[in-house]
């Protein structure tokens, strides 16, 4: 999804697929910079890579430092975690794991589901320092991409590029004067779309059910509560300034009430329930196709 003519600069990170657009083809130095700011969060964060910080959790209690990033990325989640009574959580990795979306991929579930151990029980997470009272394994997906889109974008603006969209495989951020027409991808059928939204300026981000399944019933967006995949919601769109927010509050919406997160945060958003039917947001400002 790009502006006729724009140079793409494309790459893979974190385990998905990067498209940078701009006017102009990118130095060479900015996009070592994208490259290594992908490849840093990476290190920092990944639940798929044993040598990345917040892996030590997993393999043994005790405390990490991470980016400067970290403080905003807990006080999100901490917030989510609060308006959803526990069902969004950071310590949904085990659940996941247990359910056989783990670093090996293997795709088979361990057992039945079980439910995320609570963050007042095992977690404490102070600025950058992340401190765990017993193993755990921390997934921080449901904001993370968000978060580096956000990033990059930062390394953009720093080289001085104010016009560009950003695109972490339907995590968008665009900046510039003319706005960008995106097609709002079918839950069950990704060649079709179901609508087309206006993106100016902001975040555009989704999250979808058939995104990551591998199984009967089987998906990544679970209740931390429960440990189970969420079954009412098939799909979700959010705008928002800046792409962690929009992220986060795409999974949000599998589990709170649009309404509640509209008390704490300014977005708009697009729900699809898996009966069919839809609801959105006064000021989700897009077309949706009957």
């Amino acid at each position: 999804m790009t502006h006729t003519g724009w140079s793409v600069f494309s790459f893979d990170g974190i385990g998905t697929r990067w498209e940078i657009s701009t006017p102009e083809e990118l130095p060479e130095g900015v996009r070592a910079s994208l490259l290594g700011v992908v490849e840093d969060y990476d290190r920092s964060y990944s639940r798929f890579r044993g040598d990345s910080l917040l892996a030590t959790l997993a393999r043994e209690a005790g405390t990490v430092t991470l980016p400067a990033g970290a403080n905003e990325l807990g006080v999100l989640f901490r917030k989510l975690y609060r308006l959803s009574d526990g069902a969004m959580t950071p310590l949904i990795g085990g659940s996941l794991e247990r359910l056989g979306y783990g670093a090996d991929y293997s795709l088979t579930p361990l057992g039945n589901p079980i439910p995320a151990p609570r963050w007042e029980d095992v977690l404490e997470w102070n600025g950058t320092e992340i401190s765990a009272s017993a193993p755990v394994v921390l997934d921080i997906g449901a904001a993370g991409k968000g978060q580096l889109v956000d990033l990059a974008a930062a390394v953009l603006h720093s080289a001085g590029i104010t016009e560009f969209l950003v695109d972490a495989s339907g995590d968008m951020l665009h900046s510039g004067a003319e706005p960008l027409g995106v097609a709002l991808e079918h839950p069950y059928d990704p060649t079709q779309a179901i609508g087309v939204v206006e993106l100016h300026d902001g975040a555009l981000c989704a999250s979808a059910a058939n995104r990551r399944a591998w199984g009967d019933g089987l998906h990544h967006v679970l209740d931390g509560a429960t440990g189970c995949p969420i079954e009412t919601v098939v799909a979700t769109w959010t705008m928002a300034a800046t792409a962690m927010e929009a992220d986060a509050l795409a999974t949000a919406l599998f589990m709170v009430d649009p309404t509640v997160l509209e008390g704490e945060f300014d977005f708009s958003w697009l729900k699809v329930y898996s009966d069919g039917h839809a609801a959105y947001s006064a000021g989700f400002e897009g077309t949706l196709f009957s």
